[in-house]
């Protein structure tokens, strides 16, 4: 969401696109929903006029759901399966147990390549969970630049 709407953390995700090539980041489909259910709020209640919703629905559409290097995650019955677990196991809610299972699974692949995934969210207990997982986190509201860089490699 803070790729596409003025937020805490906003300038750090717009580096992450600059600086990282498509190819290396992905977007669980869902994911891609809550943002457009997010900027349709944000502009219903006022929060960023039609102008902005749809620049940002437009810059959404060209970055990730049209660019053709941008992962998309599909979110199917195998996937929605296998995160049940995760829901108790972190006391988490079921969109946010969906993208950790995800993220697992772009991890374990990413891995098996010698490198790495890291999780980008606000969420605290989605990152706690995460990190309890084994994953690298970032939270773009909390952590700062210096934070960031590492992540990001040469």
């Amino acid at each position: 969401m803070k790729r596409f709407a003025l937020e805490p953390g906003s300038s750090l995700l717009d580096q992450l696109f600059v600086r990282i090539k498509p190819e290396r980041l992905a977007c669980l489909m869902l994911g891609a929903a809550e943002v457009v259910a997010a900027l349709v709020r944000k502009r219903n209640s006022g929060h960023i006029s039609a102008a902005v919703f749809a620049a940002s629905m437009l810059r959404l559409r060209l970055e990730v759901l049209d660019a053709k290097d941008f992962p998309k995650l599909a979110c199917d019955n195998p996937l929605i399966d296998a995160s049940l677990p995760l829901l108790s196991k972190h006391a988490i809610n079921s969109t946010d147990g969906v993208v950790l299972q995800a993220t697992l699974s772009v991890a374990a692949q990413a891995r098996a390549l010698a490198n790495d995934y890291v999780l980008v969210a606000s969420d605290q207990r989605l990152l706690k969970a995460a990190q309890a997982e084994g994953l690298l986190t970032f939270d773009p509201e909390t952590q700062d630049q210096a934070a960031l860089s590492p992540l990001l490699g040469p």
